[in-house]
């Protein structure tokens, strides 16, 4: 038999060590809240026009298409003293809490820099806030591989403890959902911080700084916990194994020689792996991606405007900055109660996550599970047009502006658009784990690091989103304005992305649907 140090680094890690990694997933959604909820109203604030809003997103796909697998790729590699992982994780989460400081003082920068305080488009303050986005986008990316990556070092070879671990950071992404869309549902958070209300910088940006710093402190007091707490060994690409022999009928196969030889590590390009993944790939992970891509096709409009969805469209605000004060803090109410209703998804995708596993068995499988919900997003993107219809409708009841924009939607509408947020918590929590699932037992035998393994599902993630970032606006445009066009073209790619799951995509064998279906994906 054969035995190496490889298989000794394989060996699982305690329990507290996999909790303290996965708490990080806590401290990134967090973040990953606020910006969902509170960026794309804030930067419409700034100036940036509601068709071209969806361009400062396209940082996230990029980013996610490079640095994800680079990150992966040299992480894998990396023969630093503090472990191959950590030093990632660090360096990401100090990019984190420098990228959050220029998002929430963009209006200050900008002010001190030339922009005038009583128009817009400021500018200088869009620059530093464009800035700022991409260093998160990148930093994010830097976090959660390594993460992800550091938790699969951790688990070793029980398959008990791989599923442990992905589900405990399912567990505390939505953990971090739920704090990150609170603090986002709260507008008086701000007072906590009374010097961050400025004279370029009004409450809704006061409140957005606020709940920046308390993502710093959450991150950061994670990070660093788990970064003093696990025992990273050292990784080193001159390993050596050791080679047993047994001697033939010899009882209890005694040992008889011990032999040490090099373990040859052969160094491939990242491109040129990742190419090779891709060129190699086989027909059900195709399927796979396509049914992923549209997936995302379907998700994204959605996560970059539902808020401004619940602002706009459902309360009847504006955030065009030379309209009346009245609908821009109507539009700001409204923003709050879409952050509200994002935080009762979170909650439902946490429980539908514990519970996976039963649903899976309970429907006969995780494909035709994955098809079933994907119709339940196509109705509820469906529905947003039927609820913003009766919300217009009930403000075209009132003769006057004043009324229009001081008043709130019927009590129906607003909880038709919770219940919908809500319903959205179901199809999201099966996007963000079988898909992953599904990869890991399809290309089990393609032998990439843990970091890089994530690169192929990746690209059917980040494309599809760097298509609806350059194209929702325009879209959107084309019809008339608001967030409906893209929501009803999202129902359409949702419904095709089901009936494919359903149709095309191979089912996985029965023993894998219940060892793996409890891996979660991220956003």
């Amino acid at each position: 038999m054969k035995k190496s140090q490889t298989q000794t680094q394989l060996s699982s890690s305690p329990l507290k060590q996999t909790i303290a990694v996965a708490s990080i997933a806590a401290g990134i959604q967090f973040g990953w809240a606020l910006q969902l909820s509170l960026l794309t109203p804030y930067v419409q604030l700034l100036g940036i026009p509601h068709k071209w809003a969806s361009l400062i997103w396209l940082c996230g796909p990029i980013s996610g298409m490079l640095v994800q697998p680079i990150v992966g790729y040299h992480s894998d590699r990396c023969e630093s003293r503090f472990g191959r992982r950590r030093p990632f994780i660090a360096a990401g989460a100090l990019l984190v809490a420098i990228a959050v400081v220029l998002i929430g003082y963009a209006a200050d920068i900008g002010e001190f820099l030339g922009d005038r305080v009583d128009s817009t488009p400021k500018s200088h303050a869009i620059a530093v806030f464009a800035v700022g986005f991409w260093i998160l986008d990148v930093a994010n990316n830097m976090l959660q591989g390594p993460c992800r990556a550091l938790l699969a070092d951790l688990s070793g070879n029980s398959a008990k403890k791989t599923r442990t671990a992905n589900s405990l950071f399912s567990f505390f992404m939505a953990v971090g959902n739920v704090l990150g869309f609170a603090a986002g549902a709260f507008a008086h958070l701000h007072d906590a911080f009374p010097f961050t209300v400025t004279e370029a910088c009004d409450v809704y940006c006061a409140n957005l700084k606020s709940c920046f710093f308390f993502s710093i402190l959450i991150l950061m007091s994670l990070t660093t916990f788990a970064l003093w707490y696990v025992d990273e060994k050292r990784w080193s690409s001159t390993e050596t194994e050791t080679e047993t022999e047994v001697t033939d009928g010899e009882e209890d196969g005694e040992i008889k020689e011990e032999v040490t030889v090099p373990l040859k590590v052969v160094r491939v390009p990242l491109f040129g792996e990742l190419f090779s993944a891709v060129k190699d790939i086989k027909t059900p992970m195709v399927m796979l991606l396509l049914v992923t891509c549209l997936s995302w096709i379907a998700w994204f409009p959605f996560l970059l405007f539902d808020t401004d969805w619940m602002g706009r469209e459902v309360y009847g605000g504006d955030s065009v900055g030379n309209v009346d004060d009245k609908a821009r803090r109507v539009y700001n109410k409204g923003v709050h109660a879409g952050a509200l209703g994002l935080m009762l998804n979170s909650v439902v995708l946490g429980v539908t996550s514990l519970g996976l596993e039963w649903l899976a068995r309970g429907v006969g499988g995780v494909k035709r599970l994955w098809g079933i919900v994907n119709f339940i997003l196509a109705f509820c993107l469906g529905m947003t047009v039927l609820i913003t219809k009766v919300a217009e409708s009930n403000r075209r009841g009132s003769a006057v502006l004043e009324t229009v924009v001081s008043s709130s939607p019927p009590v129906g509408v607003k909880i038709g658009a919770l219940a919908l947020f809500a319903l959205l918590g179901v199809p999201l929590a099966i996007t963000y784990s079988i898909p992953f699932a599904l990869a890991s037992i399809f290309s089990s035998s393609s032998g990439a690091g843990q970091g890089l393994s994530l690169g192929v599902l990746n690209l059917a993630i980040v494309v599809p989103q760097m298509v609806v970032s350059v194209g929702a606006g325009p879209f959107d445009e084309m019809f008339g304005g608001g967030n409906i066009p893209g929501f009803v073209l999202a129902a359409v790619a949702a419904a095709v992305s089901g009936v494919l799951a359903l149709t095309v995509l191979p089912s996985p064998p029965p023993e894998a649907d219940v060892l793996k279906v409890s891996t979660a994906g991220g956003h």
